[in-house]
């Protein structure tokens, strides 16, 4: 062997031991983190959205089938605790040329800018899960540039028990990729389409901008029936042809990375104060609240349960909103009813002995 044949070699069993440093581009890939709800959420399929685990967002196009998307407990994969379990509970075999259903996880262009798409020396890009359902299926895993609108699918395959799919995506040396905060790209795992998707001929490995060549020729409906189930985790999409070993990272790390997109502060049975401020007029308060990281946008607000502003016992609130914000902090606006405050005076924003009272940031992309 020459010398620069045992380097490389050093340098693989380097890389699949592990011991090569940030190789993961996907967060929260082994499903630990479920900032909305760790309970199942049913009848999902009308619309769009994030619903259970953290960066995983369910996209829903024109289909009359319906999912109950939850995070799953599991004990037969070793080395993971966690996954999304999608559930199909209403059919869908009559399937309209716009229909689509997909898993996605989305990336900002800051932070792909090492895959060098659009140039000449582009990398390669490995896509790594863990998969599993009910019964024998064929689905597309796509690369989805959004900046540019062009795309790359492969089939897989999902058995009953769990099985490790790797792809390798060529180099896209067309189009670069934004270097901002915004969506620039996505992993798709299509699992049902109609021909406005699938009427082309499918090449596999292959960028193009073709809508109906994203989906493979031997796809799947996942609303085929209402016993169908689909397992995923373990996500890993790393630069170049080499599949390494899953990247674990703790779960205070993956938290971190999903409060960058979304904040939720909840009350619990011995904590029921989220921030403090100052009254301005006998109904209104001013409450600043700092994020724990930097946001990817100044975020958008919802609220929900008994909120109250606390002074002399607490005085409901009707209303939240935003006065100020940015990426960092907001400030917001609390309006009680029946007066009781004094424009000067301390006061604390919080729950009344309410486990479920919230207050959510989004910055989603």
């Amino acid at each position: 062997m020459t010398k620069a044949a045992e380097l490389a070699k050093m340098g693989e069993v380097l890389t699949n031991s592990q011991i090569g440093g940030r190789r993961n581009i996907v967060i929260n890939g082994a499903m630990q983190v479920a900032q909305r709800s760790t309970s199942a959420v049913t009848g999902l399929g009308a619309s769009s959205g994030y619903f259970t685990v953290d960066r995983f967002k369910m996209h829903f196009a024109n289909t009359a089938g319906r999912l109950t998307m939850s995070q799953e407990a599991i004990t037969d994969l070793s080395g993971f605790s966690e996954a999304i379990k999608l559930d199909c509970t209403t059919a869908d075999t009559s399937i309209a040329a716009g229909e689509l259903a997909s898993i996605q996880t989305r990336f900002e262009g800051t932070d792909l800018q090492q895959l060098k798409k659009g140039t000449s020396d582009a990398e390669k890009i490995t896509v790594s899960f863990y998969v599993k359902g009910n019964a024998s299926a064929t689905y597309t895993c796509e690369l989805y540039d959004n900046d540019n609108t062009r795309h790359n699918g492969q089939e897989f395959s999902v058995t009953t028990s769990w099985t490790r799919v790797v792809l390798t995506f060529a180099g896209d040396t067309t189009g670069k990729l934004d270097n901002n905060n915004d969506n620039s790209f996505q992993i798709n795992w299509n699992l049902h389409a109609g021909s406005t998707y699938t009427g082309g001929t499918f090449s596999s490995n292959t960028w193009t901008t073709t809508t109906n060549q994203r989906i493979g020729d031997n796809q799947t409906s996942f609303f085929d029936s209402t016993d169908r189930t689909f397992f995923i985790t373990g996500i890993q999409m790393e630069v170049g042809s080499q599949a390494t070993p899953f990247e674990h990272r703790s779960f205070g790390e993956e938290l971190a990375l999903c409060q960058r997109y979304f904040y939720k502060t909840q009350a619990d049975s011995t904590y029921d104060f989220f921030s403090n401020g100052v009254a301005i007029s006998s109904t209104l308060a001013y409450n600043g609240l700092s994020f724990p990281c930097k946001m990817r946008s100044a975020p958008s607000l919802e609220t929900s349960g008994d909120l109250r502003n606390y002074r002399d016992g607490g005085k409901p609130i009707t209303g939240v909103a935003i006065n100020h914000t940015s990426t960092y902090f907001c400030v917001l606006e609390c309006t009680s009813s029946g007066g009781g405050l004094t424009a000067g005076d301390g006061n604390l924003f919080g729950a009344n002995n309410d486990d479920d009272a919230s207050v959510i940031f989004k910055a989603e992309l």
